[in-house]
């Protein structure tokens, strides 16, 4: 069974973004390419429990299992060494890309605490989309009682539109909730 967003992509946004954008071929139009969820953790270097216990919200939240991300080199400061596990990530694509996307969309972000709207200045120059999420209770999937400690994730949209405003209107077709 396909998602529905991209039943959605094929239906209804791939003909807006022809018309908007004078495509002549629906293979032009920007799609998604890949959602990145990274979270970042100085604790995990002097707590393994911790990263454990995190590693296993993100499988939860994402339904794939997160790779372990090492530090790339020492910093005294934070009491960190080279090769030292400081956080995880999952990378989503196809169907499980979607389906988290139409969560996040629809369940996650309305559940955002004085939620005003998504940044829309965080495109960089390649069409791709950046945003934090400050709690991980925010996900229906995780039980709030559950959780040991509090802590945020990067949320990355990769899509191959060329520019900001390709992406920006692919995104908004979508349903992201962007600051007018």
């Amino acid at each position: 069974m396909t998602p529905r967003l991209l039943e959605k992509y094929r239906k209804e946004i791939t003909p807006k973004m022809m018309e908007r954008f004078g495509y002549k071929n629906a293979y032009e139009v920007p799609r998604l390419i890949k959602v990145v969820i990274n979270v970042g953790l100085g604790e995990a270097a002097r707590e393994k429990k911790y990263l454990d216990d995190v590693s296993k919200e993100l499988a939860l939240i994402t339904g794939q299992k997160p790779v372990s991300t090492a530090a790339k080199k020492d910093i005294a400061g934070f009491k960190i060494r080279k090769g030292t596990l400081v956080g995880c990530k999952v990378t989503l694509r196809k169907a499980r890309m979607y389906e988290f996307l139409d969560r996040l969309i629809n369940i996650v972000i309305p559940r955002i605490r004085d939620f005003r709207g998504l940044p829309a200045g965080s495109f960089d120059h390649a069409g791709n989309y950046s945003f934090g999420i400050t709690e991980q209770s925010i996900f229906p999937e995780l039980d709030a009682d559950k959780i040991q400690k509090v802590h945020g994730m990067d949320v990355t949209i990769a899509t191959s539109a060329d520019s900001k405003e390709a992406s920006a209107e692919l995104l908004t077709l979508f349903g992201m909730p962007f600051k007018r």
